[in-house]
C-alpha cells in the first residue's frame, strides 16, 4: 500500500509497459482480420458429399456445394455467394445465399446471411461467373434477421459455430425456426441445418449428424 492506495497489477503493467494495453487490441483486431479471410479461402471452391451418401444412403443426399467471392473490390470484408444442389439437378438449386464476413475485434467471426431479390434461380452458376453480379448491390439484398452464423477458430485449422438462438424464421415443412450448425477446415465443411416446429420438434433436415462436404475443387 502506497499513500493509502492499491496499486493494482493491470496498474503496474501500464507503468511497466505503457504501450502493451493499446499493443494488445491491436493484435486482437489483427487475428480478427486474419481468421475473416482465412475462413473466407475456406469457405471458397466447391464441395461434395457424395462420399457421405454413398455410405450412408438412406439418411444423406448427393450435394453440391459451391461458394465463390464476390465484390471483391469491397473493403468492408469478404462477400461469398453460397450454392447448393443435389447433383440430379445442378441447374436448380435448392438454396442460393450470400453472406458477408464481418470480423469483430473481440469475438467470432460473424457470417450475415442474405437472400437474393426476385427469382434466385436467374443467378444459378453463378458461381462459375461471378461477373453476373456486378448487376446488384449489397443494398438490394434482403437480409435473413436472426440467421447469422458465429465462427470462432478454436484451433489452428479448425472453425467451429452456427445460429445462436431460435430467431432464425422458417416456413419450410411447417417449420417455425431453422438452426445451422458448421465446423470448417481448409479441406471439408460439415454443416447441420435443421427445421423445428413451435413445439422444439424437428419437421427438416438431417437427424443423424451434420452433412459432410469433402472439397473437390479450389
Amino acid at each position: 500500500m502506497i499513500a493509502g492506495r492499491i496499486v493494482s497489477l493491470a496498474g503496474i503493467l501500464l507503468l511497466i509497459c505503457p504501450g502493451c494495453q493499446t499493443a494488445g487490441r491491436v493484435s486482437r483486431a489483427a487475428r480478427a482480420r486474419e481468421d475473416v479471410h482465412l475462413l473466407a479461402r475456406w469457405l471458397t471452391g466447391s464441395f461434395s458429399s457424395a462420399e457421405q451418401h454413398a455410405a450412408q444412403p438412406d439418411d444423406y443426399q448427393d450435394i453440391r456445394l459451391h461458394t465463390t467471392a464476390i465484390w471483391t473490390q469491397r473493403l468492408d470484408g469478404p462477400w461469398l455467394y453460397l450454392e447448393q444442389a443435389a447433383a440430379a439437378s445442378l441447374d436448380r438449386p435448392y438454396r442460393q445465399r450470400i453472406c458477408h464476413l464481418v470480423s469483430i475485434p473481440t469475438g467470432p467471426v460473424e457470417c450475415v446471411v442474405y437472400e437474393l431479390p426476385g427469382d434466385p434461380l436467374r443467378f444459378a452458376g453463378a458461381g462459375q461467373a461471378p461477373g453476373r453480379f456486378a448487376e446488384l448491390a449489397p443494398d438490394q439484398l434482403l437480409l435473413r434477421e436472426g440467421c447469422s452464423m458465429m465462427m470462432r477458430r478454436v484451433t489452428d485449422d479448425t472453425f467451429v459455430g452456427g445460429m445462436e438462438g431460435t430467431a432464425c424464421q422458417s416456413s419450410l415443412a411447417g417449420a417455425a425456426y431453422a438452426t445451422s450448425e458448421a465446423s470448417i477446415t481448409a479441406r471439408r465443411l460439415v454443416t447441420w441445418d435443421r427445421g423445428f416446429d413451435a413445439t422444439g420438434q424437428q419437421v427438416w433436415g438431417a437427424t443423424k449428424g451434420g452433412y459432410v462436404f469433402k472439397r473437390i475443387a479450389p
